[in-house]
């Protein structure tokens, strides 16, 4: 199993180790749980009041992206991957339960 390429990206602020460290760990858990990912790139950035992450995962056959807010950078992260893990889900679940749908239409009645 290959891991995903991991990118932190602090635009336009300092950059903070214990939010890089939880992110990357959370990047690490998305990367075993659907090991089709080959990059996830996540950016924190202010955002009037708070703050706003986008969380983008590229992989075989997959594009997704998202964005979250929240008032510290932390939290702004963390629910950008939680929407990013839902959004991953549905398209992983999709691919495979697509193919069980075909599979059972094509299996021939018994006799």
């Amino acid at each position: 199993m290959s891991e995903a390429a991991v990118t932190i990206h602090f635009k336009d602020m300092r950059i903070h180790e214990d939010v890089k460290e939880t992110t990357e760990r959370r990047c690490h858990d998305l990367g075993e749980e659907f090991p089709e990912l080959t990059h996830l790139e996540v950016t924190i950035e202010p955002a009037g009041e708070g703050f706003c992450a986008g969380s983008h995962a590229t992989g075989k056959s997959t594009e997704v992206a998202t964005r979250a807010n929240a008032t510290e950078s932390g939290p702004a992260a963390i629910r950008a991957l939680d929407k990013l893990r839902m959004q991953l889900r549905r398209v992983h679940d999709k691919r495979i339960f697509a193919q069980r749908r075909t599979a059972q239409r094509i299996r021939p009645k018994r006799a």
